[in-house]
């Protein structure tokens, strides 16, 4: 495994971090998430990012039990905050009252005193910056999160936000946005915000949702058990899964084969090659995945190629920075 600070601070994180969207309490059975942390693990990955609101809380519980018995200093750990978690009108957003009272639940799920990361899993359009900022400097101070980061934030969001944790002096690090061959809309602008801010990209979806590895064919069916015949996952998949777009993902079939790579290390090393990105998060159903997915950490790809990866992908890839949400 390879390393890479996470934005300005101090903070190491694996080149490759393993994720639980969709996939733990919802879409694989408890043993096999386990199985998945394992191979994580024996792997050399040591950034594990969650979220509460991921399968109705049961991600984050899943893999607090996974990681249980691990020595906490070995491993990085990020969850998010904002999604609705319960009925009542206080169990959403970037208030304070919901902050406070996520962290205690997340902590209690992840079986942990602390995460080394807590993010704002979206921007909060009811709440007022300054409270969110001052609720998460409250959290940091009580040693209940090392550092806080955001998710899919615009920015112009990410310069207030940066400018308030100034003010209030808490280590404010991180940006995790989607981010692929296919979809690179934080490029002209997210990037050059975070990266003036001291921000890293901890960058979600590298394959496209799958679609990067190559193995849903056009003018065929989803394979079977794949995440588009999925309820929670295929719903982000509609644009990726036309006929066109997966037509241009197998003319990647021979590049990858050039490098010596898989079409999905390809994609994921493909993301790495952007100096503000710190860590790439793959999420994984069966250990192979992992195992396949880690060995695009290191991994150089000449110019050229990434050229010819253009010219292949050309109008199938979305830069539109209004598209950030």
């Amino acid at each position: 495994m390879h390393f890479r600070k996470l934005g300005r601070s101090g903070l190491d994180v694996s080149e490759i971090s393993y994720g639980n969207w969709i996939t733990h309490g919802s879409q694989v059975e408890e043993e096999a998430a386990l199985s998945c942390v394992r191979a994580a693990l024996d792997a050399g990955i040591t950034t594990f990012d969650t979220a509460d609101v991921y399968a109705g809380t049961k991600a984050e519980e899943v893999l607090g039990r996974a990681l249980k018995g691990q020595r906490r200093a070995g491993y990085e750990l990020f969850t998010k905050v904002y999604w609705p978690t319960g009925p009542g009108k206080n169990d959403r957003g970037l208030s304070r009252k919901h902050i406070l009272e996520s962290i205690d639940g997340s902590l209690r799920r992840l079986q942990t005193d602390y995460v080394d990361l807590y993010q704002a899993h979206r921007f909060d359009f009811e709440t007022p910056l300054e409270e969110t900022m001052l609720a998460f400097a409250d959290i940091v101070r009580q040693g209940k999160a090392l550092y806080i980061g955001v998710s899919e934030w615009t920015a112009d969001q990410i310069r207030q936000g940066a400018a308030l944790a100034r003010e209030l002096r808490v280590p404010f690090i991180s940006n995790q946005p989607q981010y692929s061959m296919l979809w690179r809309v934080i490029e002209s602008k997210v990037i050059p915000a975070s990266d003036a801010e001291g921000l890293g990209q901890i960058v979600w979806s590298p394959l496209a949702q799958g679609v990067l590895t190559g193995k849903y064919l056009p003018g065929k069916p989803p394979p079977a058990g794949s995440r588009a015949t999925d309820p929670n996952g295929s719903r982000f998949m509609t644009r990726l899964l036309s006929d066109d777009v997966l037509t241009r993902v197998q003319q990647l079939q021979p590049l990858a084969k050039e490098a010596g790579l898989t079409l999905a290390q390809l994609a994921i090393a493909w993301v790495l090659q952007n100096k503000s990105v710190s860590s790439a998060i793959i999420g994984a159903t069966r250990p192979e995945q992992v195992h396949d997915n880690v060995k695009a950490a290191g991994v150089k790809l000449e110019a050229e190629l990434m050229r010819r990866i253009d010219s292949v992908l050309g109008p199938a890839v979305q830069s539109d920075p209004a598209l950030t949400e």
